[in-house]
């Protein structure tokens, strides 16, 4: 028997990273839990609706080519506030974003970058828009 049948579907996401180390530290902090598994140059989240594979890049390249931004949905403000508060703690840099009309949304939100350069944000929406982006507003990845 298959043991992951019995399964929710997760999105899965791997990542090169440039300091294996420095991202364990990172991703900790991010999804409140250390990875559930870690083994030279490799490591894997396995957080409530994702599973993230973190791998030593080893090539030297950047790798973060054409990924805009990767993301984590809560359900409401507080839980963005109480996001924001807890990497705080851990001493990470967070930028704040609320009330910001994104992605035909208005939505709240924090951004922070991991040590390889992938930005992250935590975010919920309040209410849909017309538009995508409100006057003089930037891209997620400017």
């Amino acid at each position: 028997m298959n043991p992951a049948a019995n399964l929710s579907p997760k999105m899965h996401v791997s990542l090169h990273v440039k300091d294996l180390d420095a991202s364990l530290r990172f991703y900790s902090a991010l999804f409140g839990a250390g990875p559930a598994k870690v083994k030279p140059g490799y490591a894997k989240f396995d957080a409530d609706t994702v599973v993230l594979a973190l791998e030593h890049n080893t090539a030297g390249c950047d790798c973060i080519c054409g990924l805009s931004h990767l993301g984590i949905r809560v359900a409401s403000t507080a839980e963005v506030l109480a996001a924001r508060e807890r990497l705080t703690a851990a001493g990470l840099e967070i930028a704040d974003e609320l009330n910001a009309n994104c992605c035909y949304a208005l939505q709240d939100k924090i951004w922070l970058t991991d040590p390889s350069g992938y930005r992250w944000e935590i975010y919920t929406v309040k209410s849909d828009t017309e538009h995508y982006l409100e006057d003089g507003a930037k891209c997620a990845c400017a």
